[in-house]
């Protein structure tokens, strides 16, 4: 596949997006079928009413899965059970119990902090519930539920096959406090959830930590866009994958090339039609100026309060690349792994010297006019 994009004209980049990267039609309509049975047997049988919403993130939520590389996360939300939540519980479903002797508190999330310290007892519940949906068989396709990725993680990990389509899927799922409640697609939090976050990790040292809990937000920031801005996205995160295979290295995060791609797109085109490999050049710019990236989006936080202005403008005084997610102002999805900037720097240098962002004359395609900070 290296060798399809690399000679592919930039004017036909449109077509191998849709040739080689878009997802199968069927596989897609099956995995949403099965996410929405998984997601629904979570909210009526995990915790009864302490789940509050599932949502499902990444790649899949998001609406940018590449052909060939799918992959989910279904977030449980979990919410404390108050005094309200019991008394409007139907007769027929009775609260959470717990075996004599152990502590009632614990099975409720009031705050950041108690996601990290109850992960064990919900990654249980959530696999218990996943296996009793085996059993009923309510997914009609092979169902195998792996271990935990690590010894305390706050994933659970398997996996769904689909044997006559010869395509699988590995999920995530994770769990997270319900700080946000409802949120509608064009919701902003009240600083005091953003305050409340940047206290709590600041005197943990544990920045980014509670990500999971924005994940509807990360998922609304990306999946209302263009269509077209969404196969620029794929096209990146495909060469990306291309990188890693080659280098066998630890790199940027895939999420980080992301935000990338959408920040190109708000600052040098905006459009929802474009030339796609005008895009994809910029992005790669952007790639080998990472010394210089600074970037931030006010789409969910900002700087009106003084507490929430003095921290961003702290995160914003740190050693670059700094990328913030949208959603979370204490994660700086650029991370630290200077050495994995590099070796991506590197690739995207030899890549401006292909086909694929060359015009008929062999003229690099004009990129956009951006601005690294």
């Amino acid at each position: 596949m290296v060798q399809r994009l690399s000679s592919t004209r930039a004017s036909g980049l449109d077509t191998f997006i849709r040739d080689h990267l878009l997802p199968n039609t069927d596989f897609r309509t099956k995995v949403n079928k099965d996410i929405r049975t998984i997601s629904d047997f979570l909210m009526d049988n995990c915790f009864q009413v302490r789940v509050s919403k599932v949502v499902k993130g990444s790649s899949s939520g998001k609406d940018t899965k590449l052909r060939g590389r799918s992959d989910a996360e279904l977030v449980v939300f979990v919410k404390n059970l108050t005094a309200e939540d019991i008394s409007t519980t139907p007769e027929s479903a009775s609260p959470p119990t717990r075996e004599a002797g152990e502590n009632q508190e614990s099975q409720h999330l009031t705050g950041f902090e108690d996601q990290l310290k109850q992960w064990g007892e919900f990654i249980k519940e959530i696999k218990k519930q996943l296996h009793n949906l085996r059993r009923e068989r309510q997914v009609k396709l092979e169902f195998v539920i792996k271990s935990e990725r690590w010894s305390n993680s706050l994933a659970l990990n398997f996996r769904l096959s689909y044997p006559k389509l010869q395509q699988k899927m590995e999920f995530d799922v994770l769990f997270a406090y319900d700080v946000l409640g409802d949120v509608s697609t064009n919701g902003k939090p009240g600083p005091q959830i953003y305050k409340s976050l940047i206290e709590k990790c600041t005197s943990l040292g544990l920045e980014g930590e509670f990500s999971t809990c924005f994940a509807e937000l990360q998922r609304n920031f990306l999946k209302d866009r263009p269509l077209k801005l969404k196969n620029l996205i794929r096209l990146v995160k495909h060469w990306y994958q291309l990188c890693k295979e080659k280098l066998r290295k630890l790199l940027p995060p895939q999420y980080a090339l992301e935000l990338l791609t959408v920040y190109a797109w708000e600052s040098g085109s905006g459009d929802t039609e474009f030339i796609t490999a005008q895009g994809f050049r910029t992005v790669l710019e952007l790639v080998t100026q990472y010394r210089q990236l600074q970037i931030y989006w006010t789409t969910y936080y900002d700087f009106q309060d003084q507490d929430i202005s003095k921290y961003l403008h702290s995160q914003l005084r740190r050693a670059r690349p700094v990328i913030l997610d949208p959603a979370d102002p204490t994660r700086n999805v650029a991370g630290s792994n200077s050495a994995g900037w590099w070796l991506l720097a590197e690739e995207a240098v030899a890549w401006l010297d292909y086909s694929c962002v060359k015009d008929c004359d062999m003229s690099l395609v004009r990129s956009w006019a951006v601005s690294t900070f």
